[in-house]
């Protein structure tokens, strides 16, 4: 397998770099510098700029308004993103209900939802998790009976529905069938997020942000257009949503950044009359890092050279998000290790702590969920024993 990438590839790499040092806007740039937190309205600004570039969604087919890019093209691109430190555009629409729709969409749906997606006029935001339903989601209990007037009436709660407070639409998963068993009697509905009946409550992480909600329907009225696939057929909607672009989730780009700001950090930071940088100690957790990290690269182009072949994405992507989760929160973890008492700082107002250390504190903690969103840790395991190591099955 070929793992060096072509010269077009190489080509199409500096027009990345060369458009995030023209494009990217002076205050958005000073902020990335330090890795600071951005706000909705300038997440939705880098969005309608990588839109008008024609980049938003670079998975996307041609024919749904996407540029067309190959696998490797959309793999260098986010990596180049992620490098730069830009704003991380919301995937729920772009990456997840997205390519539902065209791949599972009618046409009218098609025609409704995909163009306000591209754009940025519409927000999208992902009702799956509930109380008591993580992990095990099929066990979810947020019902829609069919009212029998060409309606579904949603009643139940969602949580962990990250920024629902800013969105317009919620993708959901609900029960159906209330006699069905597990999976059998799960469907996918698109919500309007002012319908009457739908309120998002937002609760602050442990890191200051207002990133989560509790988002309860009461009685939420939904046309049943805005049904998606098969009634009861919510479950195949739900695994084919899962499976869009699982090269992209080793964040390596985030990582690498991560791992190049514990390097300026320690520069910066003085220890017995010589930089902190300089402490073989601190050289030496540094470069066993950047040794992991290069491993989980070189296992990320692995899996963007096969899809290029044409391989679609099997259990590797597991080693991928086990690896990537794992390796990120270590970065952070690192940081804060070199950061020492600053790293206490996340409450503080801004200048209390370096520009370059202010938003690590609260990055630390929000990443602490990257081993439990997108499937956890323990359930990547067990994927990656039953599927790659053959555990478990029958001899």
């Amino acid at each position: 397998m070929d793992l060096t990438f072509s010269p077009e590839h190489l080509a199409f790499r500096e027009e990345v770099r060369a458009f995030l040092r023209d494009g990217v806007p002076p205050h958005l740039r000073a902020k990335a510098d330090v890795d600071g937190n951005f706000e909705m309205s300038e997440v939705m600004e880098w969005h309608k700029l990588l839109y008008t570039k024609g980049w938003v969604a670079p998975h996307w087919p041609v024919e749904a308004g996407g540029p067309g890019l190959d696998v490797t093209r959309r793999f260098i691109l986010v990596e180049e993103l992620e490098l730069a430190g830009t704003p991380h555009l919301s995937p729920f629409g772009l990456a997840m209900v997205g390519p539902l729709l065209i791949q599972f969409g009618t046409d009218a749906q098609k025609q409704r939802f995909l163009p306000k997606i591209l754009s940025g006029d519409e927000v999208w935001c992902q009702g799956y998790s509930e109380p008591n339903a993580g992990s095990d989601l099929a066990s979810l209990r947020t019902r829609a009976e069919d009212d029998g007037k060409g309606h579904f009436v949603v009643n139940g709660q969602k949580t962990w529905t990250t920024y629902a407070q800013y969105a317009d639409y919620i993708f959901c998963l609900v029960r159906t069938d209330q006699a069905a068993k597990k999976q059998a009697g799960i469907s996918f509905l698109l919500i309007d997020m002012k319908t009457p009946g739908v309120e998002a409550r937002p609760f602050l992480t442990t890191g200051g942000t207002p990133a989560f909600c509790e988002t309860f329907f009461d009685n939420v009225v939904v046309p049943r257009e805005n049904l998606v696939g098969p009634l009861n057929g919510g479950w195949t909607m739900a695994k084919a949503l899962l499976g869009h672009e699982r090269t992209l989730i080793a964040a390596v780009g985030q990582s690498a950044r991560t791992i190049r700001r514990c390097k300026r950090i320690a520069a910066a930071t003085v220890e017995g009359g010589r930089p902190l940088l300089e402490n073989p100690r601190v050289r030496d957790k540094i470069a066993r890092l950047e040794i992991k990290l290069r491993g989980l690269q070189m296992a990320n182009y692995r899996a963007v050279a096969g899809a290029q072949l044409g391989k679609a994405p099997g259990p590797e992507a597991s080693i991928l998000k086990l690896r990537g989760s794992e390796i990120l929160q270590q970065s952070f973890e690192l940081a804060m290790e070199v950061m020492g008492l600053d790293s206490l700082s996340w409450f503080n107002e801004p200048g209390v702590v370096p520009p370059i250390e202010q938003w690590v504190p609260s990055a630390f903690n929000y990443t602490r969920a990257t081993t439990i969103y997108g499937g956890s840790n323990e359930i990547q395991k067990n994927i990656i024993a039953k599927l790659i190591l053959g555990l478990g099955q029958a001899s």
